[in-house]
């Protein structure tokens, strides 16, 4: 293996967005109106659904794009990103697509000039319609266009409001118009914050994956990665729990450069040492705290289901688990096996470790700015 296409790689993970989070959701509420309507509000970047990129692209860039159109050319946007939702969004009642009319409430008025996200065009499309006499359901569908969707069903007329949470491209469950509406189940609710979990790590969490690979690079063998996965695990599952029931908080703004840092200080002792010191482990368990306040960030905006708060927390922290032991795996199976090899530290630790550093020192520097 060439020490130098492994650099390679990893730095092309420097094109990352900066802040450590991508996983955002499509937040979603649907309301059943009590006069035979229905309501969609779906909050997402509508800068970047107007220009055909990336939800993660850079907010001020595109605000500087849309700006940038004439006036007609701003319309005709307007225009093909509200057909754009037509093709995209599909609520069915009883199976059948419903008809709706698209707007952007937020554009052109001072909710979107003073959004903490730079905007033109605004973060909420309203779509609105009728709801069919007779019909006993209605289930509602986003394309892979949006990100994850986080779902909320209002039954005004029955004082109902059932949460849940929609993989990419995934159709929800039938919401029942009439008669008893039956909540989700345990086993449900634990698969669907297990995958929250697990793919904030895998595919998304791409800080988190190098901070463990970072680990493993010390020495790939089990006892050292034990000691340090152990404090980095109860370390960040002590913080993520604290931080959702509110007892403590910090600012993403102080976070996410820290975890960079811990990223950068990791792979830098990869390159000093091939030990474990005594105060690895604690230095570990002390950034462990600051990586689960990030993991925090993720069930900020969901929250939890009353009722199974523990289920769920307990559930998304084996999702994490899962996706960490995935890396490692994952590195055991690629570079592992090398391990006894004379050269495998000057041609392979070395050389990511310094990767994963240069990475770091860019992460913290973007995270600092923005």
């Amino acid at each position: 293996m060439r020490p130098l296409s492994i650099l390679f790689g990893l730095l092309v993970a420097t094109s990352a967005p900066a802040l450590a989070h991508p996983l955002t959701f499509t937040q979603t509420e649907l309301t059943l109106r009590t006069d035979g309507t229905f309501q969609i509000d779906m909050v997402c970047d509508l800068d970047a659904l107007a220009l055909g990129v990336p939800q993660d692209a850079d907010d001020a860039e595109l605000v500087a794009v849309i700006r940038a159109l004439s006036l007609v050319e701003r319309n005709n946007q307007i225009d093909r990103l509200r057909q754009m939702f037509k093709r995209r969004v599909r609520v069915r009642f009883d199976g059948e697509p419903a008809r709706f009319q698209v707007s952007f409430p937020d554009h052109g008025t001072p909710r979107a000039d003073k959004s903490e996200i730079p905007t033109v065009l605004g973060l909420t499309t309203r779509l609105i319609g009728d709801i069919p006499a007779e019909a006993s359901n209605v289930t509602f569908f986003a394309s892979r266009a949006f990100s994850d969707v986080h779902l909320t069903v209002v039954d005004e007329t029955r004082d109902l409001i059932v949460p849940s949470i929609l993989e990419r491209g995934a159709e929800s469950d039938p919401f029942a118009l009439v008669g008893f509406v039956e909540p989700v189940s345990r086993a449900r609710l634990a698969r669907q914050y297990a995958l929250l979990g697990f793919i904030h790590i895998i595919p998304k969490g791409l800080d988190h994956i190098l901070f463990v690979f970072g680990l493993f690079l010390l020495r790939a063998h089990l006892r050292p990665l034990l000691w340090q996965i152990t404090a980095f695990t109860v370390a960040h599952a002590l913080t993520l729990t604290l931080a959702t029931f509110d007892v403590v908080t910090l600012l993403p703004i102080v976070v996410e450069p820290l975890i960079a840092v811990s990223i950068v200080y990791v792979a830098i002792e990869n390159m000093v040492t091939d030990k474990l010191k005594p105060w690895r482990p604690a230095i570990v368990f002390l950034f462990g705290l600051l990586h689960g306040l990030g993991f925090a960030g993720v069930l900020d905006p969901l929250g939890l289901p009353q009722g199974q708060r523990v289920l769920a927390l307990v559930t998304f922290n084996v999702g994490i688990e899962l996706g960490q032991l995935t890396v490692i795996l994952g590195a055991f199976g690629t570079i592992g096996w090398l391990r006894n090899c004379v050269w495998y530290r000057t041609r392979i630790v070395v050389p990511a470790s310094l990767a994963i550093a240069i990475i770091g020192i860019v992460w913290t520097i973007q995270r600092i700015i923005v």
